[in-house]
């Protein structure tokens, strides 16, 4: 095992990290013409942008940060807005599917530590995309129960505070150096591990195991490959 103790939890972002999150494939389904295809990919990482900058502040429900950040996006780039469209993109959320070898990663993890998700979903979504995982997952952490979403600082208190545990008694997992491992860092969680899916720059710098292949989870505990 690379890390100095065993962990009582290991702790994971959902979506991006263990769900498949393809909100950026459904925007663009939603929109069909309204988007132009030459400006597709620039409105995405805009949409990216003005979504996270929305889980900042005071907590709203899920379905408005998608909701605001869309029409936010649309508006920065000249486009017409419907009523409706975010509560589409929404709606879809809970359909989306784990990566290719998430489940027998995290069946042989939970053969050892108990998981825990500490997620920007809702309590309405996360049941589904929980289910979706198909493993065993000991707590579920919401936003909603929390009442701020990660990058904050708040959401980590509130995870460690319900496990009842140190920043040194947990391992957490993340595709996002951007939501999580910033953020775990700056509250003295030493234990992380980046599962770099390509869709942010890889901040060593953190002090996180990095890893590309979701089955080298596992090993990572001392445990074999799934």
């Amino acid at each position: 095992m690379v890390f100095a103790h065993k962990p009582k939890f290991v702790s994971f972002d959902m979506n991006g990290t263990l769900i498949h999150f393809r909100i950026n494939e459904v925007i663009r389904r939603v929109l069909g013409d309204r988007l132009p295809a030459e400006i597709a990919d620039e409105f995405l990482r805009t949409g990216n942008q003005f979504r996270f900058d929305e889980c900042m502040g005071d907590w709203k429900p899920f379905h408005q940060v998608v909701a605001r950040s869309l029409e936010r996006t649309m508006r920065w780039f000249g486009l017409e807005y419907h009523e409706g469209d975010g509560e589409a993109v929404y709606e879809e959320i809970p359909t989306f599917t784990p990566y290719p070898g998430v489940t027998a990663a995290l069946r042989r993890l939970a053969e050892e530590y108990p998981l825990v998700m500490i997620t920007n979903t809702d309590d309405a979504h996360a049941p589904s995309l929980v289910e979706n995982l198909q493993a065993p997952i000991e707590v579920v952490i919401t936003s909603e129960q929390i009442g701020a979403y990660k990058p904050r600082l708040y959401a980590f208190e509130y995870a460690l505070d319900k496990l009842g545990v140190t920043p040194d008694e947990i391992v957490h997992v993340s595709a996002s150096p951007k939501y999580d491992h910033r953020t775990a860092t700056n509250l003295g969680i030493r234990n992380k591990v980046y599962v770099d899916r390509g869709f942010e720059q890889d901040e060593h710098w953190l002090g996180y195991e990095r890893i590309t292949d979701i089955a080298d989870l596992p090993v990572l505990f001392g445990l074999p490959r799934p």
